[in-house]
């Protein structure tokens, strides 16, 4: 009993100081199979990026009454309009203290919201690393990247809930309108899916999302309007997007009569909306177009939401320049009313009666026929 109490192979760790003191300069400072090791302490290396001198460029570069570059350079490089930019820089500092500026120990002002943004929306913009905005914004590497996490953030949760929504019934009437004059009653908009490459997906997911090009893939699949807003998106593992529902209508691969190929050429001409704003998308924000540098799937997510979103505000300000469509007569209001969008006490028989519906193949053969006799009705020769 006495003896164990006092073994060597016991004793606590402050028990001998003087012990600890030459074992620790032992292994700094002898050599250890003939090579020498000298512990060194790193030190945070301060750089004086003159912050001040930054936000004053970005400020007569793009933002003052006589700036630098034109309306047309700041879109080309902001990705959207000057007010556009503003109303979201606007959002951000009124709802996230982070976007505020304020003044730290010595009464010296941190960076400006018009900084932080600009970081964020060039990384977004071109894809490029965190370090990229350094040298003209004048913040550093960690700073730009928490200025995206923010930026990210604070897109989806202020603007989500308008910029991603379900139709109201003011763009179902606009929708349904140009479907008609198109041959296609009833249709919102066609579905495809894009594949975006997850470079740093963790090794034990990779199986799961890897299909037949053999790198893991992020799939996004939304659902487009002739005029490119995004109205329905899912971003996950790669599946399977056309199933034989009366809700989604198919081409016909080797069309063999006069009316399926022009079936097959309307249904595929009517799918290149959604084609069209995956090239947008990814045109806007390289970010999504080159390999995802990430390993947190709810950063890449978050990610994808705020560049659908803002793809959505951009669409928006500026549809009456591209719109293929005569739409000025339909109701275009200031704001968005969401009121429509109520909780409705139902059942679960309800809810099995309609799956049943919604998978029945037969009213989706026979809805397909009918849409080819009034394609060629409409449009045939």
């Amino acid at each position: 009993m006495g003896s164990s109490s006092h073994s060597h192979f016991n004793f606590a760790k402050d028990d001998d100081p003087l012990f600890e003191s030459y074992f620790a300069n032992f292994f700094d400072n002898h050599d250890i199979h003939g090579q020498h090791f000298v512990k060194k302490k790193k030190k945070r290396e301060f750089i004086e990026r003159n912050r001040e001198e930054g936000h004053n460029r970005l400020w007569n570069d793009y933002f003052s009454e006589s700036p630098t570059y034109p309306p047309h350079v700041f879109r080309r490089r902001f990705r959207m309009n000057k007010p556009l930019f503003l109303r979201i820089v606007d959002r951000l500092t009124a709802e996230d203290p982070y976007f505020r500026q304020r003044r730290d120990a010595t009464g010296r002002l941190g960076l400006s919201p018009i900084q932080k943004c600009t970081a964020a929306i060039r990384l977004l913009a071109y894809g490029g690393g965190c370090d990229t905005v350094d040298e003209y914004v004048r913040l550093g590497e960690t700073t730009a990247r928490k200025c995206l996490q923010h930026f990210v953030s604070g897109v989806v949760n202020f603007f989500g809930d308008e910029y991603l929504r379900r139709p109201t019934p003011e763009d179902l009437q606009r929708l349904l309108y140009v479907a008609e004059e198109r041959g296609f009653p009833g249709m919102v908009g066609s579905i495809d899916c894009m594949h975006w490459v997850w470079k740093n997906c963790p090794t034990a997911w990779k199986g799961m999302y890897t299909r037949g090009s053999g790198k893991p893939t992020i799939v996004l699949e939304a659902v487009a309007s002739y005029d490119l807003w995004i109205w329905h998106a899912f971003f996950g593992s790669p599946d399977g997007i056309y199933p034989k529902w009366p809700t989604f209508i198919q081409s016909i691969p080797l069309p063999q009569t006069p009316k399926a190929s022009l079936f097959a050429d309307r249904q595929e001409s009517y799918r290149k909306d959604v084609e069209r704003a995956f090239g947008v998308l990814q045109a806007r924000f390289a970010v999504i177009k080159n390999p995802c540098l990430l390993w947190d799937k709810d950063q890449v997510g978050l990610i994808m939401r705020a560049c659908i979103i803002l793809h959505n505000m951009i669409v928006e300000n500026e549809r009456d320049g591209y719109s293929q469509a005569e739409v000025s007569d339909f109701p275009q209001a200031e704001g968005v009313d969401l009121s429509y969008s109520i909780n409705m006490n139902s059942n679960i028989s309800n809810v099995l009666n309609g799956q049943i519906i919604i998978r029945d193949r037969e009213v989706h053969d026979q809805l397909k026929l009918d849409l080819i006799e009034h394609l060629w009705t409409k449009f045939g020769y």
